[in-house]
């Protein structure tokens, strides 16, 4: 077996728990004031769009890092990610280094790489719908008949 094969699901998978995790922890700490508290000041809820972008952050964090409809959650995360980019940041400055808009470019394109590349192993739909290891193809040999 090759060891690379085997490594790469299980690093997507470790970098998707992690990113997940820590989005998750950042719309936790934005809604609940826990966990060191928001950047700034709390938002009601319901207030466009930072209660929304922490709801967001919260509920898309951890559906990508459990693995469940981890594509289009991962999507629709890096989505509000480049949202607050542009709309939040951008105006203030061109650089993420001069406008603090560092965390949300790089949660944008963390989120936009497992979009693409997929949830790796270890996810909860494995659990939830398993799917069978396709059985190996065996090729059927004609005989002569005598």
């Amino acid at each position: 077996m090759n060891p690379e094969a085997i490594s790469a699901p299980v690093v997507l998978a470790l970098y998707r728990i992690v990113v997940g995790f820590l989005f998750a922890c950042h719309g936790t700490a934005t809604l609940f004031d826990v966990l060191g508290g928001p950047h700034g000041s709390a938002p009601a809820v319901g207030q466009w769009p930072g209660w929304w972008a922490a709801a967001i952050q919260l509920a898309g964090g951890l559906l990508v890092a459990l693995g469940v409809g981890t594509r289009p959650a991962a999507v629709v995360c890096s989505g509000s990610m480049a949202y607050a980019y542009f709309v939040e940041h951008q105006p203030h400055a061109l650089f993420p280094i001069e406008n603090g808009g560092e965390p949300a470019a790089l949660f944008c394109w963390a989120f936009l790489l497992i979009a693409a590349s997929g949830p790796g192993t270890w996810t909860a739909n494995a659990l939830i719908r398993p799917t069978t290891a396709a059985a190996p193809r065996q090729e059927q040999v004609s005989r002569p008949e005598n």
